[in-house]
């Protein structure tokens, strides 16, 4: 068994909200060909939950008058998201711990399991929404084995873009190519000899790295592995695992390539994420403020140095007009910034996103490489 993603239930939950929601997490997960208890470690109300740093990974705190607070405070420090659950909202102070309070609350009788469970796997980047793949190959030496693994990952519930099912007909194809990377997890090279023959798939490789991008290379049996592909992971192929008539790989190879995949995208969700936190908290400390921790929607919740909070949604891929929604909504009462990295992005999307800032002043947009700047002059 290999753990890809590591969810805890911490705090006093009863036996039967423990049962109901491992139920309902196991559901939920079960089309991804992900099992509760084996590559998603199921923890509950361990004396110390300790995820990998390159594991996805979150925790539900069931609070309750004297609830054990095991090693949260440390998790907060970490950046793990942790959503505290209370069984009514007017029950904060009575059942939340204080490291946990200025974290927004779900409460347990207003949506009960299916909004913990939603909640949870969002933080674990386990819905399907979230799970982006870019597949990048050359059209005369894979084409069959790319539509192929397009089949496989769609099945597994996977965002998959392919350059011959993702782009419209009319767009301008390089742009938009790039903007989708952008939104990607992982990218999965089909390393076949010629791949970086190409200047679009060299290029695609490199900007996803450049992006911060995990990449896979499926490695075909007449192809030397190039030294820029060091620091991917791997799958090689087999002579007896590719078809020579059909260029379609065998059923077993194209397994062994989805395991790895989830693998990958695992790690390439948590670490990305805990780039965004620690660049949010490198800005915010480098202005004086304070960063109490991670929690529902992967809000990170920030205290200014003039004592003001705000609460920063970071943004991985392509920030919509979702996002902002989402976060004005999710903290009605608190300012908000919601923070993403521009580079890549369609420039026509750009426009779009500083049009709709002007419009909405409820939450603002942040660039990535301006939170401090931005944050040192807040007004709500």
């Amino acid at each position: 068994m290999t753990v890809l993603y590591e969810l805890a239930v911490l705090g006093t939950p009863s036996d039967a909200v423990v049962t109901e929601l491992e139920r309902c997490v196991a559901a939920a997960t079960a089309p991804f060909g992900l099992r509760l208890g084996d590559e998603i470690a199921w923890n509950v109300r361990p004396n110390a939950f300790n995820p990998a740093q390159t594991k996805s990974a979150a925790a539900v705190f069931f609070g309750a008058a004297g609830a054990p607070l095991a090693n949260v405070e440390s998790l907060l420090r970490r950046g793990v998201p942790v959503l505290p659950v209370v069984s009514d909202i007017t029950k904060v102070h009575e059942e939340i711990p204080a490291a946990l309070r200025p974290l927004n609350c779900l409460a347990y009788n207003a949506g009960g399991v299916q909004r913990t469970t939603s909640a949870l796997l969002e933080c674990a980047g386990l819905l399907p929404r979230q799970r982006r793949v870019f597949v990048s190959y050359r059209r005369d030496e894979a084409r069959q084995a790319a539509l192929q693994l397009f089949d496989a990952f769609s099945t597994r519930l996977f965002d998959v873009f392919l350059d011959t099912h993702g782009i419209a007909p009319a767009e301008d194809f390089q742009t938009m190519l790039w903007h989708r990377l952008c939104d990607s997890d992982v990218l999965v090279m089909l390393d076949t000899p010629n791949y970086f023959g190409s200047r679009w798939t060299s290029a695609e490789f490199g900007r996803a790295l450049a992006k911060g991008i995990s990449v896979l290379r499926i490695g075909w049996p007449d192809s030397s592995p190039s030294v820029r592909t060091g620091t991917a992971s791997r799958v090689e192929l087999a002579p007896d695992e590719i078809d020579p008539a059909t260029g379609r790989l065998a059923e077993d190879a194209v397994t062994r390539v989805c395991l790895q995949l989830e693998a990958v995208r695992s790690q390439s969700h948590a670490v990305r994420n805990l780039n965004l936190v620690s660049n949010i908290r490198n800005a915010v400390e480098q202005i004086g403020g304070q960063v109490a921790g991670v929690g529902l929607n992967k809000a990170v919740y920030v205290r200014l140095a003039d004592g003001r909070d705000v609460v920063v949604y970071p943004t991985v891929g392509v920030p919509t007009s979702m996002t902002l929604h989402d976060a004005t909504t999710n903290a009605p009462d608190r300012s908000v910034a919601v923070v993403y990295d521009p580079v890549g992005l369609h420039p026509n999307w750009l426009v779009h996103l500083d049009w709709l800032g002007s419009q909405i002043q409820s939450a603002r947009w942040v660039k990535a490489s301006e939170a401090a700047w931005q944050l040192a002059d807040w007004e709500a």
